[in-house]
């Protein structure tokens, strides 16, 4: 399964919970994460997206420790089967 597939579907199930799934890009910044969930909770989290099994790079990973270091949650996904949880966490009923 592809990163791409992954994304898309999270970026499907986010928008049916009500969340805004936006493609996180900072120029002249890398390794930031690839999605910035918003959630109608007032809860928000940047969520780095992975092909199964692959892990994030050491860059990312520092910037990583970054976000998490001023107390916003990074999630790293590399399954559908990750996407609920998140979400859930997110946007609790």
């Amino acid at each position: 399964m592809r990163e791409s597939h992954i994304e898309k579907e999270l970026c499907k199930r986010a928008k049916k919970m009500g969340a805004i799934p936006y493609k996180f890009t900072s120029p002249g910044r890398v390794s930031v994460p690839d999605r910035l969930i918003i959630a109608p909770s007032g809860r928000m989290a940047f969520v780095e997206v992975k092909a199964p099994g692959k892990k994030p790079t050491p860059m990312q990973e520092r910037e990583h420790l970054k976000i998490r270091a001023l107390g916003h949650k990074v999630y790293i996904l590399d399954n559908l089967n990750q996407i609920d949880d998140i979400l859930n966490e997110l946007c609790p009923s």
